[in-house]
């Protein structure tokens, strides 16, 4: 192996123990009145960090060649950037990414289901009643306390 390898390496199991400490992989289901089922499955994985170390989340970005970095939230505590990825051609780059560099926490939990809904979402089962039913049920089991309207609202899931 020589040295560009290694240094590349060693950068990617950097990513991969920073997202474990401080990455959060996230699906939200919106109701969306111009689609065709009323809802929008949205994934998306962020970093968030005080606008102190923004520069770590450009140096992320310049890693991957993809994501944004913008501003998460400002409070008495000051500013927050986060670096987000959305879409499904680089959240599928993401996937391969974490499958190739394991995360060793919590984490990877939730990585888990975050990748059956890509591969879901990849199959196009997310335009279907069923598949998006099938969605909302993996992504209650991730995160910490997860809110989701469209199970309260599935007439489906509430007749079970």
């Amino acid at each position: 192996m020589d040295a560009d390898n290694q240094q590349e390496r060693l950068d990617a199991l950097w990513i991969s123990g920073f997202t474990d400490g401080e990455g959060c992989f996230h699906i939200s289901i919106n109701n969306i009145k111009g689609m065709s089922l009323g809802w929008q499955v949205l994934p998306e994985f962020r970093i968030v960090q005080h606008e102190k170390d923004e520069s770590v989340l450009h140096d992320i970005k310049n890693y991957f060649g993809f994501g944004n970095v913008k501003v998460n939230r400002t409070d008495k505590h000051g500013t927050r950037k986060e670096f987000r990825v959305r879409g499904l051609d680089n959240l599928n780059k993401l996937i391969e990414f974490f499958l190739k560099y394991p995360l060793n926490t919590s984490k990877k939990k939730d990585f888990e289901i975050f990748s059956k809904v890509i591969q879901s979402m990849n199959n196009k089962e997310h335009l279907t009643k069923e598949g998006l039913d099938s969605i909302a049920i993996l992504i209650s089991k991730m995160n910490r306390k997860p809110r989701l309207k469209y199970l309260e609202s599935s007439e489906t899931i509430r007749q079970k």
